[in-house]
């Protein structure tokens, strides 16, 4: 067809400018609303606006005007011709006098779901909206069906004649004609139109049709003889004519006068219009049309444009076949024909109005004829006609009735989904509301009334538009739940489990959505006196009609301003709340699923054929020993198999127990709800994973694993969406897997929550082990009592969740799950290569020393440097510097267990730092350097930079160390070894950072510490073996010196490395003797002497701190005690310090004797040194109590440190040497 739509379908009012020109649009494209104008109206102003949603009428052309004297019953050549200029309005004498469908407002709803609802109050037909506000004009029957969809009505005509018609030949609706006979009219009958009616429907049609056909001339007016007999026969045909038709009707009501096939004779058309009217397919009768859920005959939207109108402040879609001419003078105008001997009369006032302000045409041209013979033509505005002689009304009235109205209908219209019947009998004055759902239901039959199914399934499409909406509001899920719920109520199961099971996996999915923010109210039913004590009670009215829901007691209230005003809310507390609990919702979900799969097992025909099984006997999870499993190498065959069935998905392969037939409603629905149950099964592991449980989340992982994979059995076209579920599950799994192999203490209370089972996910495994076995999946499901096999299966999980995103391309539709994976990739990988890194360094303390590297070992290092390898690549594709760098630092660490493995191997008295140890620690400090240039800076990340710096600083140390402890002579020069321990020293001096305060501030101050001692102590051995090259000596005894000062000022930073400082200390003083045995002058000598003693003095620091901790041990109980944070030494070495003390008693003694003998051999030749004598007597006395305090074997430690600490104090004091 070639409909299209008027973008510009406002004609401006008359005076204006036209709005701009037409265009035309493909039939599904959308129209952006426009601004309406405001027609104002017999000089009260009323506010209309109309804005055309769709429209299938071609551009407007200008229609034919007639000459005088044609005559209207003579057919034009192309009457009942199919033309788009007239739509449908000429083949069924003019669409606005024609009956309404009775679900056309459910077929507009359908094709403007978004507006039903929330914005649109009113969904009907132009027909029954202006029925409805010349209520109070009309002493007409009014008979309508309302329904409500949130704040929206929809009103159809009501054909009771046509249903009562339809009960006498089928049997439905006799409890409807029952009550009808009851209640309102005991002698029913069918009241036919007359032949005037027909008579002025055919002229109208001949007029349209030349009024369209601008070519087509007339024919003069017959003879009074010609012209009498046409009408003769007309009037005898008319007797037996046809009902006008409805979708009620059985075919066999359409009867056709046998005499409507002669040709050429004008007066059998009445007959012959009823008939082509009524070609519609013979299916489209009620109990065809419901028997399909998804057929949508009889609720198609047929008319030629759809109209969002707004009058005053109500919001109204209206469907109309008024045909619209324009061009030239006229660019809108409706066509009117007239007879010119009847004035026009207030109800037909009203409807050209109502027809002109709905479709915002600004003018009307008046066609008058007498007896069918045109006479003049007149044109008359809009707002004119509420002013046209014997045809007055207020435009406020009408604005009041419409108010009205709409608030009574929706003050007692509040259940959604019940067909509401608003009745007034002919010549009644009353206006009476029957609720027909409740009625129905006091029946045998609760499902006989016809529009339960459209009602449902408007109730579904408004459900499901509103969850498509990505922006939706999480308030409006208790919205969705209800329109749900309510769906589910209208429906017969046993008639339409087809029609059912969309509802219920509906239903299943809106709990599924994040918490609803909004508080619902816990009450699921409508107060029940709520319409009794609003202003239509019908307390006082005659207990005849206590049927009634509420009435208008007179139809003249219509028209007092406000009378009836809406108390209600836009949605009663009948909405169903959101739970906000995940597990409650979940099992929500699952309670509906259980109820379609069941109601599509069912179904399924060849069930008898299925072996039996009882749903309330649990289906056993397996629970497999790794020693029957076959370990890792059983899980890579796994792996492998699950890759070639995901491969066969692709192609579509399908694979059925129950022996459904692919691309039933049984298949499609049952594909959905297992879905649905995977999906829910998911948000219940997740949840379960975030509250530590892991044993439950497992088992729930495995049912969604379960479900998806009887889902993959019976898909025969794989989704991505399924796909990406999918991977999704898996990541999960693999994070349940890690946590359980990290939480291994607890497996006793995991293991009890993974075999739990409830009786619902018995039966939902019972529904789907009639489609496959569900062990696809096993391999990723199972508890494992191995370390080693659950980190491997959480790694397999990733890499199954990656592979999946390589189909249908996956990674680049959805890059953060993809990144997501790789990095739980890379973290897994990381975790397995600490795992066999552990392993392996717990085989090497356990080997003996001499023993050389074992095979187990080193199977155990490959397994974990490709693990590490992997997890690095991992990390660097998704640009992730940190872990990549935490990953190369584990290497790094691996590197330098391979070292220490070879370390151990010969003799321990002849042992050597070996090339192995070299090649490992070298390996070491490359992957650490990596490390560091994947960092690029310590801004990126300073915890872990200084993790690297400090790990690269240990290894430099660790090396130097041992190459200065295990000297490699029998492969290198001395030479050559100092020099690589110097160079690996102060590489180690470079990444120790001991300027930055942080918690490793004091382990890198001690560090340096013990760098420059090691160095001062290397460079004074040198000095010592080092014979001949003067230049060489005194650069090391220069670099000694240095290394020794640096050392002593790192340790007096620390408070808890008394001993190394005095230790370094006393290597200070034998490095002074060592100096002074090369001396020959008295004078230099003693100036080394006094700088000897002088380092003495400054020792007293050391042993304070060594008091202090004496005494804090003496005076604290031993479950006091606490080490000082990060304490190097946490506790004193009491023998180390004994051992030191000794040695410092004694060099202290010598070098004081050593002074003594000096000094006074300078004496003797100066006897004018008052310094020297002081300096001499000070040194005799504190030598004297030296000695004393030495010979005292029975002195405690903290005596003999408080004995040295005074003298030392004295030696401050009192020496004045040179040199000082």
């Amino acid at each position: 067809m070639g409909d299209s739509k008027e973008a510009g379908a406002e004609a401006p009012p008359a005076g204006a400018a036209a709005r701009g020109s037409l265009s035309l649009l493909s039939q599904g494209e959308s129209e952006e609303p426009a601004q309406g104008s405001a027609l104002f109206l017999g000089g009260n102003e009323v506010k209309s606006t109309a804005v055309v949603k769709y429209s299938s009428a071609p551009p407007r052309t200008a229609f034919a005007r007639l000459e005088e004297k044609t005559d209207l019953k003579l057919p034009p050549a192309n009457w009942l011709r199919e033309s788009a200029k007239l739509g449908p309005a000429g083949t069924t004498i003019l669409g606005n006098s024609k009956k309404s469908k009775p679900f056309s407002s459910f077929g507009m709803a359908y094709d403007f779901i978004d507006s039903v609802g929330n914005d649109v109050d009113v969904v009907s037909d132009s027909e029954n909206i202006k029925k409805l506000l010349k209520i109070p004009y009309s002493k007409s029957h009014v008979s309508m069906a309302v329904h409500r969809v949130g704040r929206t009505l929809l009103l159809d005509e009501l054909d009771i004649q046509e249903l009562f018609m339809r009960s006498s030949q089928t049997g439905d609706w006799t409890w409807l004609k029952e009550f009808y006979q009851r209640l309102i009219d005991q002698k029913w009958q069918r009241k036919k139109k007359s032949k005037e009616h027909w008579y002025q429907k055919a002229i109208l049609s001949k007029f349209l049709y030349y009024s369209i056909n601008g070519d087509g001339a007339a024919q003069p007016v017959p003879s009074a003889a010609e012209q009498q007999e046409p009408s003769g026969s007309g009037q005898t045909n008319d007797s037996d004519g046809a009902s006008w038709p409805a979708p009620f009707e059985m075919p066999s009501s359409v009867s056709e006068d046998p005499s409507a096939s002669s040709q050429g004779s004008e007066p059998l058309e009445p007959s012959y219009i009823v008939g082509h009217v009524a070609s519609a397919p013979k299916e489209q009768n009620l109990t065809t049309l419901f028997n399909d859920g998804e057929n949508s005959q009889g609720l198609k939207n047929d008319f030629v444009r759809n109209i969002l109108w707004t009058f005053e402040d109500i919001h109204m879609l209206v469907g109309s076949n008024m045909p619209i001419f324009g061009g030239g003078r006229y660019p809108a105008v409706s066509l009117r024909l007239r007879d010119n001997n009847k004035p026009i009369n207030v109800l037909t006032g009203i409807d050209y109005w109502l027809d002109n302000l709905i479709c915002n045409v600004p003018e009307l041209v008046m066609c008058f004829h007498v007896n069918g013979i045109v006479q003049k033509y007149e044109m008359i505005k809009t707002e004119e006609i509420p002013n046209l002689e014997n045809s007055n009304f207020s435009t406020k009235v009408i604005k009041d009735i419409a108010q009205n109205i709409l608030s009574f209908l929706k003050s007692n219209c509040t259940k959604e989904g019940h067909t509401y019947w608003l009745f007034k009998a002919s010549g009644s004055d009353i206006v009476k509301l029957y609720d027909l759902t409740t009625l129905c239901e006091e029946t045998e039959d609760k499902y006989q009334n016809p529009f339960t199914m459209p009602v449902a399934i408007l109730l579904y499409k408004v459900a499901c538009n509103m969850m498509m909406k990505k922006n939706q509001n999480k308030k409006h899920y208790g919205t969705i739940r209800t329109l749900l719920l309510n769906c589910v109520k209208l429906l017969d199961k046993s008639r339409h489990p087809q029609l059912d099971e969309p509802k219920k996996e509906e239903s299943s999915e809106s709990p599924l959505n994040e918490n609803s923010d909004e508080s619902y109210s816990e009450e699921e039913e409508e107060t029940p006196d709520s319409d009794e004590n609003g202003p239509y009670g019908s307390s006082a009215d005659p207990p005849d009609d206590n049927k009634a829901v509420a009435i208008i007691k007179s139809v003249g209230e219509l028209s007092v301003p406000e009378k009836y005003k809406s108390i209600h809310q836009i949605r009663p507390s009948c909405a169903f709340p959101v739970c906000h609990d995940t597990e409650e919702r979940c099992r929500l979900v699952l309670s509906y699923v259980l109820e379609g799969l069941k109601s599509v097992d069912s179904s399924i025909k060849k069930e008898s054929d299925l072996p039996a099984a009882d749903p309330n006997t649990p289906i056993p999870l397996k629970y497999e020993d790794e020693s029957t499993r076959g370990g890792p190498e059983g899980l890579e065959k796994q792996m492998a198999l699950f890759l070639d069935k995901m491969g066969s998905l692709q192609k579509g392969n399908y694979s059925s127990q129950s022996g459904m037939i692919p691309g039933s409603w049984q298949h499609k629905m049952k594909l959905q709800l297992i879905l649905k149950s995977s999906k829910a099964y998911y948000v219940l592991s997740d949840a379960a994973m975030s509250l530590q449980k892991y044993g439950r989340a497992l088992r729930y992982i495995k049912l969604a694993l379960q479900s998806h994979d009887t889902y993959c059995c019976l898909c025969t076209n794989m989704l991505s969406e399924v796909l990406l579920f999918l991977s999704q599950y898996l990541t999960l799994c693999g994070d349940i897997q890690l946590m359980l192999a990290q939480n291994a203490n607890n497996r006793a209370a995991h293991l009890e929550e993974f075999n739990y089972q409830t009786k619902e996910d018995q039966e939902i495994l019972h529904s789907l082990h009639r489609e496959s076995s569900c062990q696809g999946f096993a391999w990723a499901t199972d508890l494992s009592t191995d370390l080693e096999s659950q980190l491997s299966v959480s790694c397999k999980c990733y890499e199954a969740a990656n592979e999946i995103l390589q189909f249908s391309d996956l990674k680049n539709q959805n890059p953060e799950h993809y990144v997501q994976v790789l990095k739980r990739m890379g973290n897994i990988r990381n975790e397995i290569g600490v795992f066999y890194m552990n392993q392996a360094a717990a085989l090497q303390s356990e080997r003996v020393v001499s023993k050389s590297v074992s095979t187990a070992e080193q199977q155990l290092w490959k397994k974990s440097f490709s693990c590490f390898e992997k997890g690095i690549h991992n990390f660097e594709s998704i640009d992730d510097a940190t872990n990549a760098a935490l990953l190369l630092c584990n290497t790094g660490r691996l590197m330098r267990i391979c070292a220490q493995a070879h370390c151990g191997t010969g003799d321990e008295l002849k042992r050597e730092f070996s090339p192995e140890e070299g090649m490992y620690y070298n390996k070491a400090v490359d992957y650490y350097l990596k490390a560091l240039r994947s960092l690029g800076t310590r801004d990126i990340h300073p915890a872990v930079w200084d993790s690297v710096n400090w790990e690269l600083s240990t290894t430099y140390f660790t090396m130097a160390t041992l190459q200065q402890d295990y000297a490699p002579l029998s492969r290198k020069a001395q030479e050559q070894i100092e020099k690589e321990v110097s160079e690996a020293m102060m590489k180690s001096l470079k990444y120790c950072d001991v300027d930055s305060v942080s918690a490793r501030q004091p382990l890198c101050q001690y560090r340096a510490a013990t760098i420059h001692h090691r160095l001062a102590s290397m460079y004074h051995s040198c000095l010592r073996n080092q014979v001949g090259d003067e230049h060489l000596r005194k650069q090391h005894r220069v670099l000694a010196d240095l290394h020794y000062s640096k050392a002593v000022k790192l340790f007096q930073l620390l408070k808890d490395a008394p001993c190394e400082l005095l230790r370094v200390q006393l290597e200070r003083v034998a490095f002074a003797e060592f100096q002074m045995t090369s001396q020959n002058s008295n004078v230099g000598k003693l100036k080394t002497l006094s700088g000897a003693l002088d380092i003495m003095v400054r020792t007293k620091h050391a042993f304070q701190l060594i008091g202090r901790e004496l005494v804090g041990e003496l005076g604290q109980p031993k479950s006091e005690e606490a080490p000082p944070a990060a304490d190097p030494s946490p506790s004193l070495n009491r023998e180390e310090v004994i051992k030191l003390l000794s040695i410092f008693e004694s060099r202290l003694s010598f070098l004081l004797l050593q002074s003594i003998k000096l000094l006074s051999s300078t004496k003797k030749k100066t006897s004018n040194n008052g310094e020297d004598d002081v300096a001499l007597k000070t040194n005799k006395q504190i030598y004297s109590q030296l000695l004393r305090a030495t010979a005292n074997r029975n002195t405690t430690l903290s005596e003999r440190i408080d004995v040295l600490t005074r003298l030392l104090d004295q030696l401050a004091r009192g020496s004045g040497g040179p040199g000082q």
